[in-house]
């Protein structure tokens, strides 16, 4: 029994000896402290993706595609297209005034001034410009001493000699404001001033040519206030035609 309980009492201080040799360690601070296990370090995940899809081949070189900009007017950042500069104009070419547009001349006269349908030998050239010079009129082939007849009913505005011509001016009815005045020279009036006229009567008689026409001619003119008008567009279509030539029949001769 003593050998047995020895025996046991061994083994128990054996086991208590550690112990108590880390008890004194620690009470006399030369004891190590155990170091902690060291932190365990999270082990990362790979996310594996599926391949993208293989390029189709093509038979030549492949060309990036660009994302598509549809330019809108609001859009500062879109550049606009500067317009093209002017071409200056050339200072050695003349330049040819364009003519004011000339006011409407309503169609009022019934007969010709002279003859039936006289030649125009100097028709209507209208100036660029009030005082450039051009042709303020026409003139139509007369022999001296022909008739010369208003073309419309108006009164009469002037009649006399104007630089050693004679001149008769009619003031025309129901023109408008200030009315259409028709002027006829060189003229040896049979009117004086203020007298009322109507289309067709006679207001005086051609005078000898002078150096305005050589072979004799009757100056026809058209003003409305200061402005000069083609006073061929007094005359309606009607009157302004040529009238076609008619075959008569010739009673009374025998045929060949």
């Amino acid at each position: 029994m003593r050998n047995g309980s020895g025996m046991h009492a061994k083994r128990l201080l054996g086991g208590l000896a550690p112990l108590l040799i880390l008890s004194i360690l620690a009470s006399t601070g030369h004891a190590t402290p155990l170091a902690p296990p060291p932190p365990s370090t999270p082990t990362p995940t790979v996310t594996v993706s599926a391949s993208p899809p293989a390029p189709q081949a093509s038979d030549g070189p492949s060309t990036p595609s660009l994302p598509s900009v549809t330019p809108t007017p609001d859009d500062p950042s879109t550049p606009s297209t500067p317009p093209a500069p002017a071409t200056p104009a050339d200072p050695t070419t003349p330049t040819t005034p364009t003519p004011p547009s000339l006011p409407t001349v309503p169609a009022v006269a019934r007969v010709w001034p002279v003859g039936s349908r006289p030649p125009v030998v100097r028709g209507w050239d209208p100036p660029a410009t009030p005082y450039a010079r051009g042709h303020r009129g026409v003139d139509l082939a007369a022999a001296p001493g022909a008739p010369v007849r208003a073309v419309a009913t108006g009164r009469v505005s002037f009649a006399g000699r104007v630089a050693g011509r004679g001149v008769v001016a009619v003031e025309l009815a129901d023109t408008g404001e200030p009315p259409l005045r028709t002027t006829y020279e060189p003229v040896r009036a049979s009117v004086r001033a203020g007298d009322r006229v109507v289309a067709g009567q006679v207001v005086g008689a051609v005078e000898p040519a002078d150096a305005h026409c050589s072979g004799g001619c009757l100056h026809w003119g058209l003003l409305r206030g200061e402005t000069y008008l083609d006073p061929l567009s007094l005359l309606p279509p009607w009157l302004r035609r040529r009238l076609p030539a008619r075959l008569l029949p010739v009673i009374g001769v025998p045929l060949p």
